[in-house]
């Protein structure tokens, strides 16, 4: 079995693509979402419990202020990611509020180079 599998156990699933809103098994193979049921079998691959929590895509934040360039004392890429991926999010979308201001190709290449 790949390293990264496991079945994620009787979570609160909510997908709203597949209207799914249920306590559900995940089993994940090779990283990739293999099948959503009830009471999966899945002999040795690692359990996750998730019973009380929510089992869902990762959210996405289109308001988020990474400071980057020019004002990292407030935030950085670093811990605005981090943050971002502990809060369930796989997808942000900085605010060019920073100093210069996001708003050219070289500001942004240079931003895209540090990422």
């Amino acid at each position: 079995m790949p390293a990264n599998s496991w079945v994620i156990r009787q979570g609160r699933v909510i997908d709203p693509a597949q209207s799914i809103d249920s306590t559900l098994d995940v089993v994940v193979r090779d990283g990739v979402v293999a099948s959503i049921s009830k009471d999966v079998e899945a002999p040795g691959i690692p359990e996750i419990d998730a019973r009380d929590k929510v089992v869902s895509p990762g959210l996405v934040d289109l308001h988020v202020h990474l400071r980057v360039p020019g004002q990292e004392h407030k935030e950085s890429i670093a811990t605005g990611t981090a943050a971002a991926a502990a809060g369930g999010f796989t997808t942000i979308c900085c605010m060019p509020n920073t100093s210069p201001p996001l708003d050219s190709v070289e500001v942004i290449s240079e931003l895209r180079h540090r990422i």
